[in-house]
């Protein structure tokens, strides 16, 4: 989940990797379901920030047959840590380096049954670089999985007072920055722009409503995406720290309402590496 060759808007602070775990335990029960992958499959996991899905994934796969490949060395340092603490270490490779410049041997390029990446894409000023890389790393008919989101799938009910705003705001860093945060709908088009055959599209549901036990966990992850970085979602935007702050507490009062729900997804393309590719 961390950037690389881009700028992640979030950094690694311990707060935003407390988020960041948090929002693991919502999501990758869903992913894996998803992701399916069987037992003794070689997975590359690309972008595998704190390692928790690595690590559900290689419980499936086996011990060893998963590699996770991160930029930020704190990412790696706590997923490590994270592993030890349970019980888990070695269970997944984790490897420290650049998505556009897989660290993988030359023996291993073309190897993997699974190429997979979540919530990478939209931090990357190239993402197809990565993508690219992704199928070579994958052998014929292997596949390659793609979950990144596209921030226009937010919706909530009853309206929050200026949240439209605030989020809009938000989406704007990732302009600023050279990301996108509409690359969920292009991730079709980057498998195909690769050379792989895009075999599925989907969406994966994530949201909850007022009752469920996991809604209190989506609002908090919600207030923790804007705190996280208030000053770029304020820079170049026409919104002040007081009305953030304002409509933060608007949304945590909503949050409290017993006919509150949210509405989000996050966009699955998948594909398969030719027979004939090299």
């Amino acid at each position: 989940m961390s950037s690389t060759s881009g700028q992640y808007i979030h950094g690694s602070a311990p707060a935003e990797q407390r988020r960041l775990s948090l929002l693991n335990n919502l999501l990758n029960d869903s992913s894996l379901r998803a992701l399916g992958a069987g037992a003794g499959e070689r997975v590359l996991d690309v972008g595998s920030g704190l390692g928790q899905l690595s690590r559900a994934i290689a419980r499936v796969a086996g011990p060893g047959n998963v590699i996770g490949v991160e930029r930020d060395p704190q990412q790696i340092a706590e997923a490590e840590r994270q592993a030890e603490a349970g019980g888990e270490r070695g269970l997944v490779d984790f490897r420290q380096g650049d998505a556009t410049e897989l660290p993988l041997a030359d023996d291993e390029w073309g190897g993997f049954d699974v190429a997979h990446s979540r919530f990478l894409l939209e931090h990357l000023a190239d993402p197809q670089a990565v993508v690219d890389g992704m199928v070579r790393a994958v052998r014929p008919d292997g596949r390659i999985v793609l979950e990144d989101d596209d921030h226009d799938l937010l919706r909530l009910y009853p309206a929050v007072p200026n949240f439209e705003r605030l989020w809009g705001a938000y989406i704007e860093t990732y302009d600023r920055l050279g990301n996108d945060p509409y690359i969920g709908r292009r991730l079709v088009s980057l498998l195909h722009a690769a050379g792989a055959a895009p075999a599925r599209n989907d969406l994966l549901f994530f949201g909850s409503c007022a009752g469920n036990p996991s809604f209190q966990a989506f609002v908090d992850n919600f207030v923790g995406l804007i705190l996280g970085a208030p000053e770029r979602i304020i820079d170049n935007s026409s919104l002040t720290r007081n009305e953030l702050d304002q409509t933060i507490a608007a949304f945590t009062a909503w949050g409290a309402r017993d006919d509150a729900a949210m509405w989000y997804a996050t966009c699955w393309a998948e594909a398969r590496k030719p027979r004939a590719a090299s």
